[in-house]
């Protein structure tokens, strides 16, 4: 893919995401792959991305009444510190493009289809919510992600929240974990090249108005079957490098 295209699929890419409370960041690391960035600007970037992209989403859903702070504290107190964690190990480059290519092929799968709610009533105990964050929040740093693409359909097929709730708390989630995967990225984030700051500003574009059609108005269901098709064909790539 040429550069020169990237800010404008990074724009779509948060405009998308935003509009379901998440932030991106396995987007932005498919897109990214298909350019000459590494893999630690490239997680570093899609993290900052996250960060913003995620908040701006927050901050629309809580201001229309869809945040439940019981609903999102319990996972980030086992997702928060394993993130940090997951984010200090330094897997070799096959491994991580194969990992990064998983969690972009669930992202695919989990826009293109649909979550219908769960039939069940379960209550799991605290314990458990605590572990699925543990487990989440390692996964994320790992990878560079904020692990929203996977608690999101937790959430709605358990029948612990509907689709806007659970894309208010996702967002929160989001947040939290970027900013500690951000954490042993520091140093990279700061090395990043100027033109950096232009992808991170079409990030912001598009999440303004990703967040406020997800928050205000119905979902672009066209533009996300387009988005999980590109997020398929883009693992594919990863996998190829990992093979490589």
């Amino acid at each position: 893919m040429s550069e020169s295209y990237l800010p404008l699929v990074l724009f779509v890419v948060a405009l998308l995401y935003a509009s379901v409370g998440h932030g991106g960041a396995s987007g932005y690391l498919a897109a990214l792959s298909l350019t000459s960035a590494s893999i630690a600007d490239s997680a570093a970037l899609a993290l900052a991305a996250n960060v913003l992209v995620a908040g701006i989403a927050f901050v629309a859903f809580w201001r229309a009444g869809f945040h439940r702070p019981n609903l999102t504290w319990p996972f980030l107190v086992g997702s928060a510190p394993l993130s940090l964690v997951g984010a200090t190990i330094k897997l070799p480059p096959g491994p991580h493009y194969a990992l990064t290519g998983a969690v972009v092929l669930a992202a695919g799968f989990r826009t293109l289809l649909p979550l219908s709610p769960g039939t069940g009533d379960w209550r799991p105990p605290l314990p458990l919510k605590i572990g699925i964050g543990a487990g989440i929040g390692l996964l994320s740093g790992l990878v560079g992600v904020g692990g929203g693409i996977f608690l999101s359909p937790i959430l709605v097929l358990s029948r612990w929240a509907n689709a806007k709730e659970a894309a208010a708390s996702s967002a929160a989630f989001i947040v939290v974990n970027s900013v500690f995967g951000l954490v042993p990225r520091a140093g990279t984030l700061t090395s990043l090249p100027t033109s950096a700051l232009g992808l991170v500003g079409a990030c912001f574009a598009g999440s303004l108005l990703g967040a406020r059609l997800g928050a205000e108005r119905a979902r672009p269901e066209a533009l996300k079957r387009v988005l999980g098709i590109v997020l398929v064909l883009a693992s594919v790539k990863l996998f190829q490098r990992a093979m490589a």
